[in-house]
């Protein structure tokens, strides 16, 4: 204990820096894809609204669920855009500065989002949306590679899982705003969806304060005085030569290499174990389903018959168990290791997601089984944040050099805004056939009795048409004096 606040004091300035490079990085990529579950049904009336305000008639359903799934997605085109962009703007500027300018763009883009409903304007959001997509697709790959930069050996394993961190603190924040106590309404949804401006500026007035990151300064510029200040102003005083030996190493190892683009980078075999390693960790991210789950937590749960009223709430603790497992993870990292956390994390999410699927196909048979569903994703959240959402991060920052990272950072990035682009546009289609499936099956699925009644009153009723056929067919086809006996007296 002595030790843990020992260090508290000595790194305060880098723990300072890591908040005000979290509030406006990874939490802002968390808060806008979280976000958007509790502006659903708002922006969606509001687009029916403005659309028949305009053109005097109502929107099909098909057609609203796919302006709905552009708005989604549009995030995610932008996000591959700012990823593509970040390469170049984090080598030729740094990450200081690239964050910096991000900001800026995000205000804009959280401006078109809060003024879309008094101008009327679904488009807005539109703009709004894309834009901050390019900013997440910047600030995701800047604030991850200068959280690695800025920690020393030591701590390199806690600062990296620090961005994972801030992510899921921003899908808790927005989850909080997003009750209808708060924010949620639908008198308040701009103001909600408009909260990233007001993050984004705390992070463009606080960030100039702090230094660039050790390792661009040596490398990339050359400032070693510049450097060993920025190292004491982060780590106050103390003795960091191994830190600054191994950055020396480094510096002569790429001495007459520049930093490589993404196509000098594809073409260079000595990095291909590297960026195999991202790709397989990446893939399994993006598959694990963890991308519907953030965008469609809401959809998710009302697919599963929960109550309207607690869904806000049980997606609240979603986030909160990701955001608890990953600050345990931050602790244990490491500890021991990132090849544990990777095998552990994944084995234990298969083996919940073997028990889901069982709990599905038996949850017509069992009504309980249903709570059980919701227990086993809570579950599968847990093993991630455990696992693989603290390790990746620290794996992609750890196996790359400066010369490298950040052309790696923008194939990781295109991965991964391709996934989130995928789901955004085809999951509420899967979730409305899903409901319709399911409604279909449950009208289908009567009680045996009420079957076996309505069964027997058929046949039944066929059985009496069938005898009073019978009885006019002999009565007609009977003789005369056996139809009229007292005619013949």
């Amino acid at each position: 204990m002595a030790v843990f606040f020992s260090d508290l004091v000595q790194y305060r300035k880098l723990l300072l820096m890591i908040m005000v490079l979290g509030i406006g990085g990874t939490h802002l990529s968390g808060f806008q894809m979280s976000v958007i579950n509790y502006t659903s049904p708002y922006i969606q009336k509001f687009i029916n609204e403005t659309w028949l305000e305009r053109y005097g008639s109502v929107l099909q359903q098909e057609t609203l669920t796919l302006l709905w799934s552009f708005i989604v997605s549009m995030y995610c085109v932008g996000g591959m855009i700012g990823c593509l962009c970040s390469g170049f703007l984090t080598a030729k500027y740094g990450k200081k500065k690239c964050l910096l300018f991000n900001d800026v763009v995000l205000i804009i883009a959280t401006l078109n989002t809060g003024f879309s409903r008094r101008a009327k304007s679904f488009e807005m959001i539109l703009i709004g949306r894309f834009l901050e997509g390019i900013g997440a697709g910047i600030h995701l790959s800047a604030h991850i590679q200068y959280a690695g930069e800025i920690s020393p050996k030591r701590l390199r394993g806690f600062v990296n899982v620090s961005s994972s961190v801030f992510l899921a603190l921003g899908k808790a924040v927005a989850r909080i705003l997003g009750l209808r106590d708060l924010l949620g309404t639908e008198d308040m949804w701009n103001v909600l969806l408009s909260f990233s401006g007001l993050v984004a500026l705390i992070q463009l007035v606080f960030l100039p304060f702090f230094p660039e990151s050790p390792p661009y300064l040596l490398l990339q510029k050359g400032d070693k005085p510049g450097c060993l200040k920025a190292m004491k102003q982060l780590w106050g005083e103390g003795n960091y030569l191994t830190e600054f030996d191994d950055m020396m190493k480094e510096k002569a190892i790429t001495k007459g290499t520049k930093i490589m683009n993404v196509l000098e980078m594809l073409k260079e075999p000595s990095v291909y174990p590297q960026l195999g390693t991202m790709l397989l960790i990446l893939l399994s991210l993006q598959l694990c389903g963890l991308s519907a789950i953030t965008f469609y937590t809401s959809e998710i749960f009302q697919t599963a018959n929960l109550q309207d009223s607690i869904i806000p709430y049980v997606s609240l603790g979603v986030s909160a168990s990701e955001l608890i497992s990953l600050i345990f993870c931050s602790s244990i990292i490491d500890r021991f290791g990132r090849r544990i956390l990777l095998w552990g994390g994944y084995l234990l999410m298969a083996l919940i997601l073997t028990l889901l699927e069982i709990s599905l196909l038996l949850s017509d048979q069992f009504l309980w089984m249903r709570y059980c569903s919701v227990i086993l994703i809570f579950l599968f959240i847990i093993a991630y944040g455990l696992g693989p959402a603290g390790a990746i991060t620290s794996v992609m920052n750890e196996i790359f050099t400066l010369s490298t990272r950040s052309s790696a950072f923008v194939i990781g990035g295109i991965i991964i805004w391709l996934g989130l682009a995928f789901t955004g546009m085809i999951f509420p289609f899967a979730v409305r056939l899903s409901s319709t499936c399911s409604s279909q099956k449950q009208k289908g699925n009567q009680p045996l009795k009420s079957q076996r009644n309505s069964k027997r009153a058929r046949l039944r009723k066929n059985v009496i048409r069938l005898w009073r056929r019978m009885l006019l067919k002999r009565r007609h086809s009977a003789p005369s004096s056996d139809r009229s006996p007292s005619n013949s007296h």
